[in-house]
C-alpha cells in the first residue's frame, strides 16, 4: 500500500474555525428555549445532610426550578460503580462525602439567575471527621467512609518474587514515593447539555472523549434504548482522560431535561473545577530494589496505596496499570507490585494524562537512581546495563512488549543534551564550591492503546464526485483527528489528502466507537481507517472486474481509478454513480503498543532561594511511525509542559479533613508560557509491528518521562537521595545542605 503521506507535516485543516472563533463548544451552542443549572455544593469533606431547603430559590426572577434528591426520587446513580455498595448518587443522599459534593440543583434563564437561586439554598450538615488520606482511611479503626464497607475498595497483585533474593543482593535500595493528587485543566472544564425527544429519546452534547460509551451509560441510567439517545461531542477544550466517563452532574442535567420538557446545559467554571472535579494521581509508593555486585536487577518491589476519593470509578482502574507498567525499560527477573484503591473524603480520582504509567516510571526511574547513588556509578551506564535487549519481550507482569531499542534512544538523548560535557561541568563546579548543577535520566516505556481487547470503527465510502468520506469511532479533543486520519485514509487510496474528509462525534453518523484515551487515535482508530480504505479497494476492484467480466486479480487500482488488464479506465467516482453505494466498515483491535523514550534534564538550583532553573531538557520518543509530525510536536510540547507542572508547581491542596485550599490559579499553580523552558523534541522509530501504519501512541509520553527526570536532576544537584513532588522553592531550599537546621 501507498505510504506517500504519511510523515508530511501538515497544517491542521480543523484550526482555522478555532483562529476565526468559529469553533463550537457546549458553550456555544444555540439551543432554543434552554435553561442553564449551577449546582448547590457542600462546603464540608465529610458529614451527615440533614436538610436541604430550596424555598428561598423559588423566589428569584428568572429561576425555573431548584431540586434537591428527594424532588427527584428516580435520579439515577452513576453508571459504572466497581462494585456493590459504594453507590456514586449525582445529589447526595444522607451523606456528604467530599468537599464540592452536589447536594441541589437550580436552574435559570440564564446561568447568573441559576447562581444567584444557588446562593439561598439552605443547607444543614453535621459535620464528621474526615479520611483524606489513602494511609489513614486504609488503617485499622478507620471509620468506614460507606457504612459496612471497607474503605479498601480493592486490591490488586500482579508477579511474585522470592524473599531469598534480597539476602543474596549485593546491593538493595528501598524508598518512599508521594505522587500527590493533581488536577486535570483543560482549557474548557465539563460541560453537558440535553434536549427530550419526541418519543422518550433525548439528544446529548457533551464534551467528551468516547460518545458511544456516554450513550451507553445515559441508556442504561435512564433505561431507555441506545436508540434513543444520540451523544454528539462538539469543539472540545482539551480533555487529559478526565473526560473519558459519566459524571453526576450529566444524569441531574439529563434528567431536567426530561423533568421541563427543554433543553438544559451545565458548564463547569473553574472554581467548581479546582473544588470538585476529578483528580490525577495519588499514590503513595513504596519500592525496593534489588541488584548484584555487577548492577544487575535482581528484583523490583512496587507497593502502592492509590487514593482513589470518595466515589471509587474508573480512578480504581489507575494503580493496576500503575502495577503492569512497573518494570519500565528493565530487565528484572523478579518483579511484584501491589496496589491497594482507598476511599477518602476528597474528590474522586479518575483518568490523567497518562493514567498510572507516570506513576510507574517515577517509582523505577528514581529507585535507578538511588541504585547508581548507592553503588557509586553513573546512572546512564547503569541503566544501559539492564535495558530489555531484544523483543517481543514478556514481562514479570504480563505485558508483552511488542518492539523497542531503548539504548539508541538513551545514548542519543545523552548526545543531544552533551552529557559528558556537563558531568565534567558538574565536576568543576563541585571541585569550586559553584551554583549546584545536576543531570537527571529517565527513561519510560509507555502502554498504547487502551484496553487489551479494545477496538475501534472505521469506515470509509466513496462519494460520486470521487472525494472519499471516512468515519471514526474515536473522538478529537484536540488531537488533529480530521487531518491525520484523512493523511491514512489518502495514503492508501494514493490520493490528494484535501480528497478526503472525516467525520466523527456523533453517534447518528457512526455507529460505534470505543473513544480516545490511552494514546490509542493513531495506533487504533488509524488502523481501522487503512484497512477501511484498503477494503474500498478490493471492493472497487471486484465491481469493476465484474463490470469488464475479468477477475479482481486483473484490475488494478491507481489514484482513484481502476485499470483493467486492456487498458480500460474509469474514475472510482463513475464506478458508483446512479449505483450501489461503496462503504466498507472495520472494527480493527491491534494489540497494545509500547512506545517508550530517554529523558535527559539539566538543572541549576539557587540554594539561597530554592528556585530551580532547566537550562537543557532533551526528550527522545519512540512512537513508531508518525503520520504528522507537526501534531506529534505539539502533543509532545503539551505533555512535557503537563509534566513540568506535576514536577515544579501542581498540588491539589487540602485541610486536614479534605477540603480543598487551592480554589483559584492563584492557588493551583499551572505552568504558563513563561515557565516551560525551550525543550529539544528528537525521535528514533521502531514501527509498530501489528499494524499497517505502524504507528504506537503519542500523547502522553511528556508527563511520564519529564517528571523523574527533572527530580532526578535536582537530586543531583543536592546531592541528596529524594525530594517528593512538587518540588516547590521551599521545599528545595530545606533540603539544601547549607540551610541550617533551624529552618
Amino acid at each position: 500500500m501507498n505510504r506517500r503521506h504519511i510523515g508530511e507535516r501538515r497544517l491542521r485543516r480543523e484550526d482555522a474555525a478555532l483562529l476565526r472563533g468559529a469553533g463550537r463548544t457546549v458553550a456555544d451552542l444555540d439551543l432554543a428555549g434552554v435553561v442553564e443549572v449551577a449546582f448547590v455544593r457542600s462546603p464540608v469533606a465529610h458529614g451527615v445532610l440533614r436538610a436541604v431547603d430550596v424555598t428561598a430559590a423559588q423566589t428569584v426572577t428568572g429561576l425555573v426550578g431548584a431540586w434537591a434528591v428527594a424532588d427527584l426520587p428516580d435520579l439515577p446513580v452513576v453508571p459504572d460503580a466497581p462494585k456493590d455498595g459504594y453507590d456514586w448518587p449525582p445529589l447526595a443522599r444522607g451523606r456528604i462525602r467530599y468537599a464540592g459534593e452536589a447536594v441541589a440543583v437550580v436552574a435559570g434563564v440564564r446561568r447568573a439567575v441559576a447562581e444567584d437561586g444557588a446562593e439561598v439554598v439552605r443547607v444543614e450538615i453535621d459535620a464528621l471527621s474526615g479520611l483524606p488520606g489513602a494511609a489513614g482511611a486504609a488503617a485499622a479503626g478507620a471509620a468506614p467512609l460507606f457504612p459496612g464497607m471497607s474503605n479498601v475498595v480493592a486490591v490488586h497483585e500482579v508477579g511474585a518474587i522470592d524473599d531469598a533474593v534480597w539476602d543474596r543482593a549485593a546491593h538493595v535500595v528501598e524508598a518512599r514515593f508521594r505522587q500527590e493528587r493533581v488536577i486535570p485543566s483543560p482549557i474548557e472544564a465539563r460541560a453537558v447539555a440535553a434536549r427530550p425527544e419526541p418519543g422518550g429519546g433525548m439528544t446529548v452534547w457533551c464534551s467528551h472523549q468516547a460518545q458511544h460509551r456516554l450513550r451507553s451509560a445515559l441508556a442504561r441510567a435512564f433505561r431507555l434504548d441506545e436508540d434513543a439517545v444520540r451523544v454528539v461531542v462538539p469543539q472540545v477544550g482539551g480533555g487529559f482522560g478526565s473526560k473519558s466517563q459519566t459524571y453526576p452532574e450529566y444524569l441531574v442535567v439529563c434528567r431536567l431535561a426530561f423533568e421541563l420538557g427543554r433543553p438544559v446545559r451545565w458548564v463547569e467554571d473553574r472554581r467548581e473545577a479546582l473544588a470538585a472535579a476529578t483528580r490525577g494521581r495519588g499514590q503513595d509508593q513504596r519500592v525496593r530494589l534489588a541488584a548484584d555486585a555487577d548492577g544487575r536487577f535482581l528484583a523490583y518491589e512496587l507497593t502502592i496505596d492509590a487514593d482513589v476519593g470518595a466515589y471509587p470509578h474508573t480512578g480504581t482502574l489507575i494503580p493496576m496499570l500503575t502495577a503492569a507498567m512497573c518494570t519500565g525499560a528493565y530487565r528484572t527477573p523478579q518483579v511484584h507490585a501491589r496496589s491497594r484503591a482507598v476511599v477518602t473524603t476528597t474528590a474522586p480520582t479518575s483518568a490523567y494524562r497518562g493514567a498510572g504509567r507516570p506513576e510507574a516510571a517515577f517509582a523505577i526511574e528514581r529507585s535507578v537512581d538511588l541504585m547508581a547513588r548507592r553503588m557509586g556509578v553513573d546512572p546512564a551506564g547503569l541503566r544501559r546495563r539492564n535495558f530489555i535487549p531484544s523483543f517481543p519481550y514478556d514481562t514479570p507482569t504480563g505485558r508483552t512488549y511488542d518492539s523497542g531499542n531503548y539504548a539508541a534512544a538513551l545514548d542519543k538523548g545523552l548526545a543531544e543534551a552533551g552529557y559528558d560535557h556537563w558531568r565534567a561541568e558538574q565536576a568543576a563546579r563541585r571541585a569550586s564550591g559553584g551554583t549546584p548543577l545536576g543531570i537527571g535520566i529517565a527513561t519510560y516505556v509507555e502502554r498504547s492503546g487502551g484496553s487489551p481487547d479494545s477496538d475501534e470503527y472505521g469506515s470509509v465510502e466513496v462519494h460520486d464526485d470521487g472525494t472519499f468520506l471516512a468515519r471514526s469511532g474515536s473522538t478529537s479533543t484536540g488531537q488533529g483527528h480530521l487531518t491525520a486520519f484523512a493523511q491514512v485514509v489518502a495514503s492508501v487510496l494514493d490520493v490528494d489528502v484535501s480528497q478526503v474528509a472525516v467525520l466523527e462525534g456523533d453517534t447518528a453518523d457512526v455507529p460505534y466507537g470505543f473513544g480516545t484515551f490511552g494514546s490509542r487515535s493513531m495506533q487504533v482508530g488509524g488502523e481501522s481507517l487503512a484497512q477501511a480504505a484498503t477494503g474500498l479497494i478490493d471492493e472497487a476492484r471486484k465491481r469493476a472486474g465484474s463490470r469488464w467480466g475479468v477477475a479482481p486479480g486483473d484490475v488494478a487500482w491507481s489514484s482513484g481509478e481502476l485499470v483493467g488488464p486492456d487498458g480500460a479506465r474509469i474514475a472510482i467516482g463513475d464506478l458508483v454513480a446512479g449505483g450501489e453505494p461503496l462503504r466498507v466498515e472495520v472494527r480493527a483491535a491491534p494489540p497494545l503498543a509500547f512506545p517508550f523514550g530517554a529523558y535527559i534534564a539539566v538543572v541549576e538550583v539557587d540554594p539561597s532561594l530554592g528556585t530551580i532553573s532547566i537550562l537543557r531538557l532533551v526528550a527522545v520518543d519512540d512512537y513508531g511511525v508518525v503520520v504528522n509530525p507537526l501534531i506529534v510536536d505539539g502533543q509532545g510540547e503539551g505533555s512535557i509542559a503537563q509534566g513540568l507542572g506535576q514536577a515544579l508547581w501542581e498540588q491539589a491542596t487540602a485541610d486536614a479533613d479534605g477540603v480543598p485550599t487551592a480554589l483559584t490559579l492563584f492557588d493551583y499553580l499551572l505552568p504558563v508560557a513563561g515557565d516551560v523552558p525551550a525543550v529539544q523534541l528528537e525521535e528514533t522509530e521502531t514501527p509498530n509491528p501489528n499494524t499497517w501504519v505502524g504507528a504506537k501512541g503519542a500523547g502522553e509520553a511528556g508527563c511520564i518521562g519529564a517528571p523523574p527526570a527533572i527530580v532526578n536532576a535536582v537530586c543531583d544537584a543536592l546531592d541528596i537521595d529524594h525530594l517528593d513532588m512538587p518540588l516547590t522553592p521551599e521545599k528545595v531550599w530545606r533540603a539544601t545542605p547549607s540551610v541550617p537546621s533551624r529552618f
